[in-house]
């Protein structure tokens, strides 16, 4: 074929080479088996790796989806870029003119809390608790005010606390949750010392570990679980409630609970929460086994006078805090099992939860035993007190404070 154009004459090859372009050499047989092979490797290379990630995002769906059926996963609602479509989203805004507020029954961190009534339309009339936001608040404390709201209204479980909805269009702003007659478990417990027996101190556990067990179903980490953060109705049934701390950590000098560094209930806190600030639901278990040791002492302060740091430097030094006057030493090793140093070592809240409900259905693995109490131990810090009390020969190794 060839092609006139200007009076010139190009024919294809022809021309190249009167142009100085010489036509490439025809690959000859070998090099285009050679080619050949090595696109069938790559192509096989490239379905080897997407098999694989395909596998992994798998494994991971069945982890999240399969593993629990219908069971959501937690929004941090610090992601949105818009704070309030996080509220939007997780909170019902109720009318004012729907709540009632009776009486002030404490204090926040951003207000007060009070007792009163809720009532919306086409509804019968509930008792509930409301935390109101202070006046003149900052942008800031609005947003993290309305932030537990965003939280709780993520769960649905009968051990998390309910969030009812919000008022963000009157003031003040408001966030109502279902009412707790009995409080605070900490106050409630110191209240009523001794009163209870060892099964009703099981199933307020049992509770608790349920609700948490949800919450890190849903990948969600509460970082303050404690005593005084649990609330008590008047079935004596136990919620997980107060997610002020789940997200943002503060500085606040003001409270001897807290590190004056950072917000962080040191005596409650794993080891590797304190000192890398790593927080999981295995941090979540190491806080849990503290909350079995407040119920079974009935509200006593946990490490009791110590200094934050001469707890800190205890738990290094592997001290754990011994069995509760009257506590089963079923219980007591659960809780040791709770404080693994290694966090890959403690229990799933799925198992402290069947470990409890196995105690329930078996009282006598709750019945105490004599305990023979001779050690030997070593100087921490100074003298080792042993205290032995009661029939059971209850042992207490205190440390004492560092000089």
């Amino acid at each position: 074929m060839s092609i006139e154009r200007g009076g010139l004459q190009l024919s294809h090859g022809v021309g190249r080479a009167r142009c100085g372009i010489s036509s490439p050499p025809s690959p000859g047989p070998m090099a285009i088996a050679f080619h050949i092979s090595i696109l069938l490797f790559l192509f096989s290379l490239m379905r080897t790796i997407s098999c694989a990630v395909s596998m992994c995002l798998s494994d991971s769906l069945l982890h999240l989806y399969a593993v629990t059926p219908g069971m959501k996963i937690y929004i941090d609602p610090f992601t949105y870029e818009d704070p309030n479509e996080a509220v939007r989203e997780f909170a019902k805004e109720i009318d004012i003119s729907c709540v009632k507020i009776e009486q002030v029954i404490g204090a926040g961190e951003f207000g007060e809390v009070c007792s009163g009534h809720l009532k919306l339309p086409g509804k019968r009339e509930i008792f509930v608790a409301i935390k109101t936001l202070k006046s003149g608040y900052t942008e800031k404390q609005r947003r993290d005010f309305l932030s537990e709201a965003s939280i709780m209204g993520q769960f649905d479980h009968p051990n998390v606390i309910h969030l009812e909805g919000v008022v963000t269009k009157s003031s003040p702003v408001m966030i109502i949750t279902e009412f707790m007659e009995n409080g605070s478990l900490d106050s409630f417990l110191r209240q009523n010392d001794g009163q209870f027996t060892v099964i009703q101190l099981v199933g307020m556990l049992r509770g608790i570990a349920a609700g948490m067990k949800y919450l890190a179903d849903m990948n969600y980490v509460h970082r303050d679980l404690a005593a005084r953060n649990i609330l008590v109705n008047s079935n004596l049934v136990c919620k997980v409630s107060d997610f002020g701390l789940s997200r943002f950590l503060e500085d606040d000098t003001s409270d001897p609970t807290y590190t004056s560094g950072g917000k962080i209930p040191i005596r409650w806190t794993a080891p590797e929460a304190i000192q890398y600030r790593k927080f999981t639901s295995a941090s979540d278990v190491w806080s849990y086994g503290i909350v079995m040791w407040e119920v079974m002492s009935y509200g006593e302060r946990p490490y009791w006078d110590m200094t934050n740091q001469d707890v800190i430097n205890a738990i290094e030094q592997d001290y754990r805090l011994p069995p509760p006057m009257d506590c089963p030493n079923a219980l007591h090793q659960l809780m040791l099992d709770c404080w693994q140093k290694d966090r890959n070592h403690r229990p799933k809240f799925g198992q402290i939860v069947n470990t409890l409900d196995k105690m329930i259905r078996n009282p006598n693995s709750l019945k105490l035993e004599d305990i023979l109490v001779s050690c030997t131990c070593d100087c921490w810090m100074g003298e080792v007190a042993l205290v032995v009390q009661s029939h059971v020969q209850w042992r207490q190794i205190k440390p004492p404070q560092a000089v």
